[in-house]
């Protein structure tokens, strides 16, 4: 008798987990040690002993340092953002020259077990990691679980809802397209050719030459293609002729053409006199108000090329630069930034109320990894862009202002007062060198979590803790928690009307 109840007692409690499984999502259980230098990882859910609850992803991941030909525990964890992990099981990637291992999989507990052998690297069970732990904490999880059992009864009402969301088509989390989208561009006539004269090259691009040139007795930029590259000439002039598309933050477009002799197509552009950014910081140093007008300038610009706006029956939808870095940017005589270079941008939108077309994620897909590579997010380094999700491609943008405002301020004199300032560095040059690769990137960005070294005297300044608050919470390592570039732009302005007064 009192085995058919306890078997009863088992069979309802089955019979409820099942019902519970299928009305709530449920929340990862992942196997969880840490070191001090990836701490962030504790942040990524609840710790029990050695079990964590994921909080934001459904993925668990494992580092494993190889000593003496065996894979050593450095980190067992949750994963700290949503990423793409198909893996059931813990596979071994091996990572720089086979001294780390890392994996991510997308069951409980799969990140305490990894199947890994050195010679063929062919994924062969060899290591477990405190098994009978593990089950001691499953098993008071699985004890926490049934006192809300009943709580999963009403739940399960809810199924036929969850249902049709799932058959509902895909939407973007974070901006609503109307049926006022407009997909139509703002159609810039062509120039002629024969009023455009050439007379120095400024720049080499991967696609294209920028010249200075002269157009109807103004003094202009001629960024020039070749032939063959006709679909970035394109890409670039679709974005430059979108609705909406003049701000004090983005280098004017003045129209294009195509040359008669050799095909090459032409785009024109507002001469900006000082060049890009990077040329600027390297010639010269600035004080504390041009400075700041330099980073207010630069976040204002990318604030509204984020922005989706609607006027007068027309829209601009939200555009992600992609490629955002001080080779990218532009300064102009009265010392503002104007982004420039929109050749790996991606414009996100939807046209009559339908969003991107699966033809168009692919193409996506397909180009996930775009742009500078030492100005790349940790997430695109790591090629774990969620396309699906418009906020990542923005927030990739979010990562590389941050390094542009360190770069910046890293040449302000006011910041260095009574101290040698440092010549301008590119992010990361100092710590891995000129020339940077992508393997070392993602060593010292997304597993050590490093970024460019802020000098400690700052926190001693009139700025206070303002600046490197402000860039932490740009180049954050989960992209969620970076800021909006508007709000960048607002606390850049909040410190320019509280600072002004000390300089």
């Amino acid at each position: 008798m009192i085995l058919q109840r306890w078997l009863l007692i088992s069979a309802l409690e089955c019979i409820f987990f099942c019902i519970s499984s299928q009305s709530f999502p449920r929340k990862r259980h992942c196997a969880f040690q840490v070191s001090l230098q990836n701490n962030k990882y504790t942040a990524a859910g609840n710790v029990s002993g050695s079990v964590q609850l994921c909080e934001n992803t459904q993925c668990c991941v494992g580092y494993f340092l190889i000593e003496e030909g065996q894979p050593k525990v450095d980190l067992l964890a949750c994963d700290v953002a949503e990423k793409s992990c198909p893996d059931e099981t813990c596979k071994a990637q091996t990572r720089f020259k086979g001294r780390l291992i890392k994996c991510v999989c997308n069951m409980d507990l799969c990140n305490s077990n990894i199947t890994w052998t050195p010679e063929s690297e062919e994924p062969q069970p060899t290591y477990s990691y405190s098994s009978d732990e593990i089950l001691k904490n499953a098993g008071i999880i699985l004890v926490g679980i049934l006192l809300v059992l009943c709580f999963m009864i009403v739940a399960a009402k809810r199924r036929g809802l969850l249902k049709a969301k799932k058959e509902s088509p895909p939407s973007f989390d974070d901006y609503s397209f109307t049926r006022l989208c407009s997909c139509q561009t703002t159609k810039t006539s062509e120039l002629d050719i024969s009023d455009i004269e050439l007379q120095q090259v400024v720049s080499h691009g991967h696609f294209a030459t920028v010249w200075k040139g002269g157009y109807q007795g103004s003094v202009v930029a001629v960024k020039v293609f070749p032939a063959g590259w006709k679909d970035k000439w394109s890409a670039e002039k679709e974005v430059y002729e979108l609705p909406l598309m003049r701000h004090a933050g983005i280098v004017p477009f003045l129209g294009s053409g195509r040359k008669p002799e050799g095909g090459s197509w032409l785009m024109v552009l507002e001469f900006s006199e000082y060049g890009s950014l990077n040329s600027f910081l390297c010639k010269h140093t600035t004080n504390w108000m041009l400075s700041l007008n330099l980073c207010q300038s630069l976040s204002q610009g990318l604030s509204y090329l984020h922005s989706d706006l609607h006027r007068h029956d027309v829209h601009k939808p939200p555009i992600a630069h992609r490629d955002l870095s001080s080779f990218n940017v532009l300064v102009r005589a009265d010392g503002t930034c104007v982004l420039c270079d929109f050749g790996c941008a991606t414009i996100l939108r939807s046209c009559s109320g339908q969003h991107l077309s699966q033809s168009h994620e692919t193409k996506m897909e397909s180009h996930a990894q775009l742009g500078t590579l030492r100005y790349m997010a940790p997430e695109i380094l790591e090629g774990s862009v969620n396309l699906s999700n418009t906020w990542c491609l923005l927030q990739g943008d979010i990562y590389a202002l941050g390094l542009l405002l360190w770069e910046i301020w890293m040449r302000c004199s006011d910041l260095f007062e009574g101290s040698a300032f440092p010549q301008h560095l590119l992010p990361y040059e100092s710590e891995l060198g000129v020339k940077v690769s992508l393997e070392s990137l993602i060593l010292h960005v997304c597993y050590m979590d490093k970024r460019p070294s802020i000098p400690e005297h700052w926190q001693l300044l009139p700025q206070g803790s303002v600046l490197p608050e402000l860039l932490a919470e740009c180049w954050d390592c989960d992209p969620d928690a970076r800021l909006t570039a508007q709000c960048v732009a607002e606390r850049l302005d909040r410190l320019a009307s509280i600072q002004s007064s000390f300089y």
